[in-house]
């Protein structure tokens, strides 16, 4: 599984890329977490508020910090 963490590493990105990490474990996944912060990239996903969360390339949330509990929702019923 590939998580991507999409934004241009503002403090709510960080927090995204927190919980995310938190709910993997959680979960006691293999998942690969990845940072993209190029706009072409995050614009290429058709986000254009961030953070954003993307699961095997796959948009899952956008414009808000998801709690650890709605990420672990949201990666298991990819």
């Amino acid at each position: 599984m590939k998580i991507e963490i999409l934004g241009m590493g503002c403090i709510k990105c960080r927090k995204l890329y927190e919980n995310t990490q938190a709910a993997v474990k959680e979960l006691g996944l293999e998942a690969e977490i990845v940072k993209v912060e190029d706009m072409e990239k995050i614009t290429g996903y058709g986000v254009v508020v961030t953070p954003a969360l993307a699961v095997d390339g796959k948009v899952k949330t956008t414009g808000s910090i998801a709690s650890i509990d709605e990420i672990k929702r949201k990666i298991t019923n990819v």
